[in-house]
């Protein structure tokens, strides 16, 4: 049995707000009542809502969208430890707001360009920012496990931010 999927790309800018489909058939399965059961959950939504926590700084619900053995570039981290980095960047950069330019979902994955218009209080990857504010971007890919992310890989573009200091 075969079951038609939405791979969807949002692109959202100053100056659009676009989304793309590709739909595609994969296989599936039908439940005991001959409806097509869900295999796998809205990665977008689930990130969506994974965006919306980080922004409110809501970290009792960080469990709910981080798994407890998460991996950040290739180094497990766990649960704890992401926390810790992102109470660590929100208290060096106080007005943090993740902003979701790009996204791309595809089976267990999630693909991502962030944009940040920020002020950090002093250094920032290495870079004497000492209040200044800066935009860049992160491109950073997570591989879910269920709802939970198990795998992040980032990207910052240090270069942006070193061409406005």
């Amino acid at each position: 049995m075969y079951a038609l999927r939405a791979v969807r790309v949002v692109s959202s800018g100053a100056t659009s707000n676009s989304t793309f489909v590709a739909v595609m058939l994969e296989p599936t399965h039908l439940d005991e009542n001959w409806n097509l059961a869900m295999t796998e959950p809205d990665l977008s939504n689930v990130y969506r809502s994974y965006i919306a926590c980080l922004n409110s700084q809501d970290w009792t619900r960080l469990t709910q969208f981080v798994h407890d053995d998460v991996y950040y570039n290739d180094q497990r981290i766990g649960l704890s430890g992401y926390r810790t980095m992102l109470e660590r960047d929100f208290a060096e950069i106080p007005d943090l707001h993740f902003d979701i330019e790009l996204m791309v979902t595809d089976p267990a994955y999630v693909a991502a360009r962030l944009r940040f218009n920020c002020t950090p209080k002093g250094k920032f990857l290495g870079l004497d920012v000492n209040g200044g504010t800066v935009t860049f971007t992160e491109n950073v890919f997570y591989e879910f496990r269920g709802e939970r992310i198990g795998q992040v890989w980032s990207v910052i573009d240090k270069a942006a931010i070193e061409a406005q200091l």
